[in-house]
């Protein structure tokens, strides 16, 4: 399965970290010290996020890439 899902990094003041979400999986979400921290915490999650929906038998949004808004 492709991977490629977009990753959005930002600075949390209330939590004091790096919070890395995954909009396209819901629930996504790491969070790490410094920026690498975070993206590397956030490549982990995507894996366990994917095996936990093929063992729940739930459906694995396909990555759509850059995302656009409004």
């Amino acid at each position: 399965m492709d991977k490629k899902y977009e990753i959005i990094i930002f600075w949390s003041s209330e939590d004091k970290a790096y919070v890395a979400e995954v909009p396209e999986l819901p629930g996504c979400m790491a969070d790490g010290k410094t920026y690498q921290e975070a993206l590397g915490n956030a490549e982990q999650i995507i894996e366990e996020w994917i095996e936990t929906a093929i063992e729940l038998d739930r459906p694995i949004p396909q990555p759509k890439g850059r995302l656009a808004y409004a």
